[in-house]
């Protein structure tokens, strides 16, 4: 019997390399680092449905959403998978409001404003539900791309580098926020992000992710301080311990 949470198995050798094992428990945050090219994207977007690869089989909350052996490959729309992307992809058209209450056609019609008007408010916006994206700064069209991913009932949140476009001081403020979210939603999140101080400061566990082959997992801090080999420390930027320290 499947657990609950997050379990991905990904394998193919073109066009993009995959040969990916890895689970992320509910209310666990697992952070994919590695250089550009590795992988790390096509593996969210490969649990959200936007991706297939040639072998692979992804279970998320008992539910099997892909097993290419048995000819499963659900659609994203039918994946509960809040994703949230480097560059918002909010509607330009639409609120606040409406761009979260537009993921919510799970959702009874007389529900979705009161729920959307609830997510705002977790994510700081309550009085910005009116204005479009382009009235907002990059980190409030951030904050309204999580709102709308939560929107979803998401049984796993996949963020691809969401904080990578805002300065210092709104990322800290978001940060803080994730973890809010984190604990009022306890479901698996897997970031992607190029900064290990951020992946350390906010994630369980770390995997570390080299043309499409997952190289070591573990504790952020053991894994920053004892990488497994030459090739972990060459795909974080690290420099290798010496021998015995």
């Amino acid at each position: 019997m499947d657990e609950p949470g997050l379990t991905v198995e990904l394998h193919q050798a073109a066009p993009i390399p995959l040969a990916v094992t890895l689970s992320c428990a509910p209310a666990e945050m697992l952070a994919l680092v590695g250089p550009s090219g590795s992988g790390k994207t096509t593996i969210l977007r490969a649990i959200a449905g936007l991706y297939t690869p040639s072998a692979g089989r992804v279970v998320c909350g008992g539910e099997t959403w892909l097993d290419t052996a048995a000819g499963t490959a659900l659609p994203p729309h039918r994946r509960r998978a809040g994703l949230v992307f480097q560059h918002y992809a909010l509607f330009p058209h639409m609120t606040s409001l409406a761009n979260v209450t537009a993921a919510m056609g799970h959702r009874p019609a007389a529900e979705r404003q009161a729920e959307a008007r609830r997510l705002l408010a977790l994510v700081h916006l309550d009085r910005l539900e009116r204005r479009y994206p382009a009235e907002l700064s990059g980190g409030q069209q951030q904050r309204v791309a999580l709102a709308r991913a939560l929107a979803r009932d998401p049984a796993v949140l996949l963020l691809d580098e969401p904080f990578s476009a805002v300065d210092r001081r709104v990322r800290r403020e978001l940060h803080a926020e994730l973890a809010t979210i984190r604990a009022a939603v306890r479901v698996p999140i897997l970031l992607v992000t190029h900064d290990l101080d951020e992946a350390a400061g906010l994630a369980d566990r770390l995997a570390v992710i080299d043309r499409g082959d997952i190289l070591q997992v573990g504790v952020p801090a053991d894994v920053l301080a004892r990488p497994a080999s030459a090739r972990v420390a060459e795909a974080l930027d690290l420099a290798m311990p010496a021998p015995g320290g």
